[in-house]
C-alpha cells in the first residue's frame, strides 16, 4: 500500500492550553470591545490571529539562541546572518531591523515622499500605512481574477501588467519611487506570484526607470507554489527558485517572523550601495547600529538558521499541506473559502458566509467574533476594517474581498486542531441566518485602526 504522509519532524516540547466555556467567551469578547486583538492569549484555545512570530523554532534555532554574540558592533551573529542573506537571497547589502514594518519604515524614509505613487499587488496593512502616512498613494494592480474567491487560478497574487504599465505611463516616473511585489499576496488570500509575472514586472521597472522592491515575508512559500505549479520549475530546488526570485529585485523588506520561523526580527536587502548608505542613517535613528538594528545577536543567529530551514522542500510541503487540509475540511462542510488555498492561511469569504450583512457592518469581523465565541478560535479580519478610511474623504473603503483570515502558525498545531477549527466554523455556518446585524465602530485610530478599534453589536 502507498505510505501515508507524515510530518518531517517530531515534537520535543509542548505548551498546555486553557479551555474556556462559551459563556465565558461571550463575556470576554464583549470586554475586549469585539476586537480580537484585545483578547488575552490565555483565553484563546487555537490562535490563528497571525502566523507572524508564532511558529515553533527548531532545536538548531534554539542552539543559535545559546551561542549568540551580543557585541554591540561587529558581532559574529551579524556576519552569520549577512553571509546567509548573500548566499541564499543574493543581496550584498543588508540592514537588520526588529521586524518587517520597521524595515518598511527605514526604507520608505529614503524612498517615499509626499505625492508619490507606489503601485503593487494588494499592499498589506503596514505597507499601505507607511505609504499613506507619508501622504503618498498605494495603487493596487492585482489581476481581477484575485477578487473572485471561487475562481481557480494558480497565481492569483500576480500583478496585471496592463494596469501596472498604465500607472507607469500616466504619472511622472520621479513620482514612482518603486513597485512593490508582495510574496505571497496576503491581502488577496495568501495567493502566490508566478516567476513569469515577477520577471515581467522587473522588465517594466527597468523600462521606466523605477525600482522593484519585494515584500518578502512569505517568499519561501511562494517559491514552493512556483515549484509545484509553474512549468519549468518542477526539477529546481526551493533554494534555486528563491535565488532566481530575488535576482529580479532591486531590494527587499522582510518580516522574518513568517518564513524564517523566528519570534522577532526583520531586515532590508539591497543591491545598491548608495541606497544602503542612505538607509543606514535611518536605521541608526530608528532601529540601532547597522550591525544589530534592533535585534539581539542570538535572534540573528536563529534567523540565519531559520532562513536555511524555511527554504527546504520537505518543511514547506508539510506546512502547506496542513493549510490545505484545513481548507478542504471547510470546503467539504460547504463553507465559502478562497480557492485555491493559500500558503499560510485559509481565508473565509464573509460576503458569501453572511450575504445578508453589508460590509458597512463589518461582516468579516462579525464572523471572527462568532468563531471565537463558538470554539475559542481567534482569526483576523482582512476586510473593511483593515482597509481603513480614505485619507481624503474619511469614508470607509470597501475592498472587493471581505475575508476572515485563519493564519496557521508554523510547526505548532496538529491536524486534530484543524478538525476542531473546521467544526467550530461549521457550527457558526449552520446558524448563519440567525445573525441579523453586524457591528458598529465606537472608537478608532486615524490610521491602521483595526489593531485598536472599539466595536459593539448593532
Amino acid at each position: 500500500m502507498k505510505l501515508p504522509y507524515a510530518e518531517p519532524f517530531k515534537i520535543k516540547s509542548i505548551e498546555m492550553l486553557k479551555r474556556t466555556t462559551k459563556e465565558e467567551r461571550v463575556k470576554l469578547i464583549k470586554e475586549a470591545d469585539y476586537n480580537l486583538f484585545n483578547l488575552k492569549s490565555d483565553y484563546v484555545y487555537v490562535d490563528l490571529l497571525t502566523d507572524s512570530g508564532t511558529g515553533a523554532m527548531s532545536d538548531k534555532q534554539w542552539a543559535e539562541i545559546m551561542i549568540g554574540d551580543e557585541s554591540y558592533a561587529g558581532a559574529r551573529s551579524y556576519y552569520k546572518l549577512k553571509n546567509t542573506i548573500k548566499d541564499l537571497l543574493g543581496f550584498n547589502y543588508f540592514l537588520p531591523t526588529h521586524q518587517g514594518r520597521a524595515a518598511e519604515n527605514v526604507l520608505f524614509s529614503v524612498l517615499v515622499k509626499e505625492g508619490d505613487i507606489v503601485p503593487g499587488n494588494s499592499h498589506f496593512d503596514t505597507t499601505k500605512g507607511h505609504i499613506e502616512f507619508r501622504k503618498a498613494k498605494a495603487v493596487d494592480c492585482t489581476i481581477e481574477e484575485a477578487f473572485d474567491s471561487t475562481f481557480i487560478h494558480p497565481f492569483k497574487g500576480n500583478v496585471d501588467i496592463i494596469k501596472l504599465e498604465k500607472v507607469l505611463q500616466e504619472n511622472p516616473i520621479e513620482k514612482i519611487p518603486m513597485v512593490i511585489m508582495t510574496l505571497t499576496n496576503n491581502t488577496s488570500g495568501g495567493q502566490p506570484v508566478s516567476m513569469a509575472n515577477l520577471k515581467e514586472v522587473s522588465i517594466l521597472c527597468k523600462k521606466y526607470g523605477t525600482k522593484l522592491i519585494i515584500d518578502s515575508a512569505r517568499f519561501a512559500e511562494n517559491s514552493y507554489f512556483v515549484k509545484i505549479r509553474e512549468d519549468g520549475y518542477q526539477d529546481k530546488t526551493i533554494k534555486e527558485i528563491v535565488k532566481e526570485t530575488f535576482s529580479y529585485a532591486d531590494g527587499m523588506t522582510m518580516s522574518s517572523k513568517k518564513d524564517a520561523i523566528v519570534n522577532m526580527g526583520g531586515f532590508i536587502g539591497l543591491k545598491d550601495e548608495e541606497l544602503f548608505k542612505q538607509a543606514s542613517t535611518f536605521n541608526i535613528i530608528y532601529e540601532g547600529f547597522i550591525t544589530y538594528g534592533g535585534m539581539s545577536g542570538r535572534d540573528m543567529g536563529a534567523l540565519a538558521q531559520g532562513l536555511d530551514e524555511g527554504t527546504e522542500f520537505d518543511y514547506l510541503e508539510s506546512r502547506i499541506k496542513q493549510v490545505a487540509y484545513l481548507g478542504q475540511k471547510m470546503k467539504d462542510y460547504g463553507i465559502p473559502v478562497m480557492e485555491p488555498f493559500g500558503g499560510h492561511a485559509i481565508f473565509v469569504d464573509a460576503k458569501k458566509f453572511f450575504p445578508h450583512i453589508p460590509q458597512s457592518e463589518y461582516s468579516a469581523q462579525l464572523l471572527g467574533v462568532e468563531l471565537y465565541i463558538e470554539g475559542g478560535v481567534r482569526g483576523v479580519e482582512i476586510g473593511t476594517l483593515l482597509a481603513d478610511r480614505d485619507p481624503v474623504t474619511r469614508e470607509d473603503r470597501y475592498p472587493k474581498l471581505e475575508l476572515l483570515r485563519l493564519a496557521i502558525p508554523r510547526r505548532v498545531y496538529t491536524n486534530n486542531h484543524m478538525d476542531y477549527i473546521a467544526a467550530s466554523l461549521k457550527n457558526v455556518f449552520d446558524r448563519r441566518d440567525e445573525y441579523k446585524h453586524g457591528l458598529k465602530i465606537l472608537d478608532e485610530a486615524p490610521i491602521m485602526r483595526h489593531f485598536t478599534v472599539k466595536l459593539d453589536r448593532i
